[in-house]
């Protein structure tokens, strides 16, 4: 993480790398293993999965707990909050922008 950079520049960055969104969505609902985090997040590689883990745990969005696995930490439970209004946004726009092609 970077002082010079808006926090807004960090975590999109941080969000816009492949798996990890995919990452927090599946761990929404508790604490999976990493083989189990693997077969939810289907084609990911190991090394990539072992990678994007390693941000999240950085970016303290994931902690991964011997006797639990990976699980969101209330950082990563707050995100998935402020994701609801944009997903609801998102889709409103999909809608729109769906309509105009057609």
């Amino acid at each position: 993480m970077s002082e010079t950079r808006p926090a807004i520049a960090e975590i999109v960055d941080l969000l816009s790398k492949k798996w990890v969104m995919r990452i927090i969505w599946e761990l929404r609902d508790g604490a999976m293993t990493f083989r189990e985090l693997q077969e939810a997040c289907e084609s990911v590689s190991p090394t990539t999965l072992n990678q994007r883990l390693k941000l999240l745990r950085t970016a303290l969005l994931v902690q991964n707990e011997k006797d639990q696995g990976y699980h969101l930490t209330d950082l990563g439970y707050d995100l998935l909050v402020v994701y609801r209004p944009l997903g609801a946004w998102a889709e409103r726009w999909q809608e729109q922008t769906q309509k105009k092609t057609t």
